[in-house]
């Protein structure tokens, strides 16, 4: 156990958000690279229209390699939740419960962006619940795909404490240390939920579609922002391990420009 409320200090695992970024063939040796290095999990970003449909993607990454998968995150501003959940129901069945389904809002104005009716925050939060809900139906008894759910303010903080496995806080750029450790804790303080963070930059490198290319990484560090995390290795690794004993983040969620720099720390952290 740690100091955090009593929480039981979770092993660490680590995933790849890995978009296709180049031709077919070195993408599929990536992934290959990838579950080489420990990583645990293949996600793929939604994001219509700019990457393959994000299902297939899965399960032509599902069939070459044993790693989990999953979504990071399914929009719900763009989806509606029958269809969201049968696409996530069908990936763990075909990947024997290999994949995990992430789900948030999405971002502002993204929906707008591809030519479809705007959603308001309500509705997007209905949806996110709803598609939970019709997941777990079409799981039944014997499946249980885990939901990892991207929140911000209360109100998705409180859907993710009745629906989700696991949580990851959508963090501005100038939230800095002292205030994303108090918003995690208190949000940890009512539940033993894994928590995940998710990191867009690594040095002065940001990920594809994790966050704007424009990032300012030096304004990062100068806020000791948790969204980066050193490029040294080692340096790396006892970031990692400070924010589990500090924070309780214990599933770390990379970009896959960065999967070959990070793969010493997941070699020495995975499982730990």
């Amino acid at each position: 156990m740690n100091d955090q409320a009593g929480r039981t200090t979770r092993a660490f695992r680590f995933g790849v958000v890995a978009p296709i970024l180049s031709d077919l063939p070195a993408w599929r040796d990536q992934v290959r690279r990838i579950a080489g290095s420990g990583y645990s999990t293949l996600l793929m970003p939604d994001v219509p229209t700019w990457q393959p449909a994000l299902g297939p993607t899965l399960a032509t990454a599902a069939a070459l390699t044993d790693l989990r998968i999953g979504s990071w995150v399914y929009a719900a501003a763009l989806r509606e939740p029958w269809s969201t959940a049968w696409e996530a129901h069908s990936l763990s069945v075909l990947t024997e419960g290999r994949f995990e389904m992430g789900i948030g809002a999405g971002r502002p104005g993204i929906e707008v962006e591809l030519g479809l009716p705007a959603v308001s925050p309500a509705e997007r939060r209905a949806r996110m619940r709803d598609t939970v809900a019709a997941l777990r139906t079409f799981d039944g008894p014997d499946l249980h795909t885990p939901v990892v759910m991207a929140v911000s303010g209360p109100k998705s903080q409180a859907l993710a404490l009745e629906v989700a496995d696991a949580v990851t806080f959508v963090l501005s750029p100038d939230d800095d240390r002292v205030e994303t450790t108090k918003r995690v804790r208190d949000f940890a303080g009512r539940t033993d939920i894994e928590l995940a963070q998710h990191v867009a930059a690594v040095g002065d490198g940001v990920a594809a579609f994790m966050a704007p290319p424009t990032l300012d990484t030096a304004a990062l560090r100068a806020a000791d922002s948790l969204v980066i995390l050193p490029s040294d290795p080692g340096a790396a690794a006892e970031e990692i391990q400070r924010r589990r004993e500090e924070i309780g983040l214990s599933y770390f969620v990379i970009g896959a420009a960065f999967a070959d720099t990070l793969a010493p720390v997941v070699a020495k952290l995975a499982g730990q």
